[in-house]
């Protein structure tokens, strides 16, 4: 009888979720913990809280090829390298007058080559509207960037009302969503990092 060969186990997906308002009093951080934790319970994923409050980055020079001051230019270079290590990004982001936060386009256009060729997820909070339209431009810049956006996404409607203390109220049907995403993002995640393996990505 002729042994087969045992099957070769994928490395851990390493998964940089973006907490991606800075405004005081948010409630960014209390989605993106929570949501980190759900993604830390797999053994087919690692996690990176990343806050975009700890990268003060300004708006970029007008003048095309102007580089940044010390400061800043070490501020983009540490969140580059913390991008440039992940595979997949999962971006927890509220609704500003039917936008994403001003202060995450900004870090996104920081960035260049680290989101290329990687799937992007989506948790979204809000009002009404739970953040369906900052995702919807997300999508947009996203794409612009070479990055795959995932059609699932996970989404808090009324979002002061659906959380005690830490946890979401519904925890059952939230756990089922983010179970589905990361289920999505590990998918993309190990095919495209195969990929840029066998060949790396062109710009």
């Amino acid at each position: 009888m002729t042994d087969r060969p045992t099957p070769l186990v994928a490395p851990p997906l390493h998964l940089a979720v973006i907490i991606g308002s800075i405004r005081p009093g948010r409630f960014g951080p209390t989605v993106a913990r929570w949501f980190a934790g759900q993604a830390r319970q797999r053994e087919d994923v690692t996690v990176d809280l990343v806050d975009l409050v700890d990268y003060p980055l300004p708006l970029e020079k007008a003048t095309p090829g102007d580089p940044p001051d010390r400061a800043t230019a070490d501020l983009r270079g540490h969140l580059a390298e913390r991008l440039g290590r992940a595979d997949a990004f999962v971006v927890v982001t509220p609704e500003y007058n039917n936008t994403l936060p001003a202060a995450l386009k900004n870090a996104i256009d920081w960035i260049f080559d680290e989101w290329a060729a990687k799937p992007v997820g989506f948790v979204s909070y809000g009002g009404m509207s739970g953040g369906l339209w900052a995702v919807s431009h997300l999508r947009h810049v996203f794409t612009e960037l070479h990055a795959v956006p995932l059609r699932e996404q996970l989404i808090f409607h009324q979002v002061w009302n659906r959380f005690d203390g830490d946890a979401p109220r519904d925890a059952e049907d939230s756990e089922v969503a983010a179970k589905t995403l990361l289920d999505r993002l590990v998918w993309w995640g190990e095919a495209l990092r195969a990929a840029r393996t066998a060949r790396p990505y062109q710009r």
